[in-house]
């Protein structure tokens, strides 16, 4: 009698409605890039209405499906009434977030309000909201942070971001627990320094773009690509018994 094999989960998001926060470019853009690939309808969550107008409209040339919300995730109302007022979601792609770099000493309340607020506060209410939705509509699915290899380590002069991240790990952990039982998935992606529009400007400064060469041990910068992959499985079926962990894309970074 032949052995029956067994069949890898689908990786195929059809039929599945996703949205994306600070998606207009960057890590978001390709999130919603990878996630309407994959066949989601992809909503593109920014402040800045022209940026993911554009996105969505290059997603849909590209044959996926897309449409552009304009939405500022720091106003709580704002995030209550969007996901409230729209069918749930099956995925969320919980990107949005910033930074002050500095030493410590220098922080200003302002800093900390600015990189708290956003990277946790919104963050955590964002989820929130989705969930909700979610859960009163009986939808099962997973929401993905975004993290930073800055959550399970320090950095020089990022002391906000390390604050942040590492707060979101914990809260990450907790998610999976509170919504387990209504079968929706918890996880975070935490990269290595990936090349952004936000980011770039930080590489012309040839002693800090030599310090993390030192330390991204594949001997390369990120790029929004190497994270579609990771998007795409914790969205899908294939990662179905993941909760509450974080898969660290460092290039070798956290590893000593």
């Amino acid at each position: 009698m032949a052995e029956t094999l067994p069949k890898t989960p689908s990786f195929d998001l059809a039929g599945r409605r996703a949205v994306v926060t600070g998606a207009g470019r960057g890590i978001g853009l390709a999130a919603a890039a990878a996630l309407a690939e994959a066949g989601a309808a992809v909503t593109l969550a920014a402040r800045t209405t022209e940026e993911i107008e554009a996105a969505a409209s290059a997603i849909r040339g590209a044959g996926g499906i897309a449409e552009a919300q304009a939405l500022d995730v720091g106003d709580l109302a704002a995030v209550g009434r969007f996901f409230g007022e729209s069918p749930a979601f099956h995925v969320l792609v919980n990107n949005a977030g910033t930074n002050r770099p500095g030493p410590m000493t220098e922080a200003t309340e302002a800093d900390f309000d600015a990189v708290i607020g956003l990277n946790v506060k919104a963050a955590f209410f964002v989820a929130q909201a989705c969930a909700k939705q979610m859960i009163a509509e009986g939808v099962a699915g997973s929401l993905i942070h975004m993290g930073s290899q800055m959550g399970h380590v320090g950095g020089v002069n990022r002391s906000l971001y390390c604050a942040s991240k590492w707060a979101l790990e914990g809260m990450n952990k907790a998610f999976a627990l509170d919504l387990a039982e209504s079968r929706i998935r918890s996880n975070i992606i935490a990269p290595t320094f990936i090349e952004t529009p936000m980011t770039r400007p930080f590489f012309a400064d040839k002693a800090f773009l030599h310090s993390v060469m030192q330390k991204i041990k594949l001997g390369r910068i990120g790029q929004v690509e190497d994270l579609m992959g990771a998007v795409r499985f914790l969205a899908s079926d294939a990662s179905g018994l993941m909760t509450g962990s974080s898969i660290v894309v460092d290039g070798g970074w956290t590893a000593d």
